[in-house]
């Protein structure tokens, strides 16, 4: 096991009922004003946006609204929201929903307090100054923005999709009520179900000269989380509404994406969200979805780097008990694929309805290596030549 840092300082309110508590919540941070920052009209249609903005006034609390975040959030909502916080004196943002309008809201608070464009960040041209502190109500189990450090923008000019991570950007206080996500689509609950289950995986994936010895702890936790939701996500399929269920999945997404499935094993790898990244600039798709599309290529692609690394996933994540470890590597990535497709998630592009062409590999590829200046993940270490690979078999 490496030595590792690991910082969770975002208090968690879980379970039925947990929303009431946002007024109070707020009020401890000692703001003057909040901006309410949410996203299309599920909000306001399921009462949960006059809720929460009851909770407000009944502690006194002074706020604005803005609304607008689709998925794949815009970095023309975020300098609005910027110019907004700065022309009513916001000193608080609360997020209300899912990881889109976190990552919005994160990015909102950088701009605010960070001198120049906001999307010099996501570039890391600049570092930020700080960030407005940010909660959440969430409202979608998924991304776990909640409790991460991580912030993902899309930039409509040339469709660019970047992330940025910063201590500064996690949530002071992550309001978690499972029976807010009870009305989400079969689609939208099993792409969110995807996502949990490949935050797990980008750092489980991590180069074998990075960490000496066995991790068995992390190793475990990590598994447990997959495991979870895994048979969480089956229940859901057929009882979406089960609480419960709801409850670990939910649990599981902020689990996944705080860090802890990473104490002791470096970095990760993370090399299937870039290659997703640039799918979701240029096709506008539901993140969790182009994950399974694209992983199961990218698993295959790099697994003879170290085979016995998702032999042991094969093994303690599905049972397969095969002693030869790339043929037990090879059953686990088909394990997973089979997973995808039991809940209605494509394992290729193609079965997103999109035919890649090859002006579209090549363009895709050179923006996910940055025009070849630099290589993507760490497990295997991809560069434009790699990366075009995956996308043309992942496209098939």
């Amino acid at each position: 096991m490496n030595n590792f840092n690991y910082w969770t300082p975002t208090k968690v309110i879980f379970g039925k009922d947990a929303e009431k508590q946002t007024g109070a919540l707020v009020k401890a941070q000692n703001c003057k004003k909040v901006l309410v920052h949410f996203g299309g009209g599920s909000a306001k249609r399921s009462g949960l946006l006059d809720r929460i903005c009851d909770s407000l006034k009944a502690e006194h609390i002074d706020y604005v609204l803005l609304g607008g975040v689709v998925p794949n959030p815009r970095l023309s909502l975020v300098r609005e929201g910027i110019a907004l916080c700065k022309k009513e004196g916001v000193d608080f943002i609360l997020a209300v929903g899912g990881g889109s309008v976190l990552d919005s809201a994160k990015a909102i608070g950088y701009g605010v307090v960070t001198k120049g464009d906001v999307w010099d960040i996501f570039l890391k041209k600049v570092e930020p100054a700080g960030c407005l502190p940010v909660g959440s109500v969430l409202t979608i189990a998924a991304a776990g923005s909640e409790m991460s450090d991580s912030s993902v923008i899309t930039n409509e000019d040339g469709w660019l999709k970047r992330g940025y991570s910063s201590e500064y950007g996690r949530c002071r206080f992550a309001v978690m009520n499972p029976e807010l996500t009870a009305t989400l689509d079969e689609w939208q609950t099993m792409s969110g179900c995807t996502d949990i289950i490949m935050h797990t995986l980008e750092r489980y994936f991590y180069p074998a000269h990075e960490v000496s010895g066995e991790n068995m702890i992390t190793d475990s936790i990590a598994e447990s989380i997959i495991k979870t939701v895994i048979k969480n996500a089956l229940i859901l399929k057929d009882k979406p509404k089960d609480y419960n269920a709801r409850a670990q999945i939910m649990w599981a997404g902020s689990l996944s994406h705080n860090g802890l499935t990473g104490c002791g094993n470096g970095t990760g790898d993370w090399a299937t969200h870039q290659i997703e990244h640039e799918l979701g600039g240029m096709f506008d798709i539901t993140h969790g979805a182009g994950l399974a599309a694209v992983w199961g290529s990218w698993a295959r692609y790099v697994y003879k780097e170290n085979p016995e690394r998702f032999a042991q996933l094969a093994r303690n994540v599905f049972g397969i008990s095969d002693t030869g470890s790339e043929k037990a590597a090879l059953k686990g990535i088909e394990a997973m694929e089979n997973f995808f497709r039991s809940i209605n998630m494509p394992v290729s592009v193609k079965e997103m309805n999109i035919d890649l062409t090859e002006e579209q590999i090549e363009t895709l590829s050179l923006k996910c290596c940055f025009g070849k200046t630099r290589t993507v993940g760490s497990f295997k270490k991809l560069q434009y030549e790699d990366l075009a690979a995956i996308y043309k078999a992942a496209a098939k």
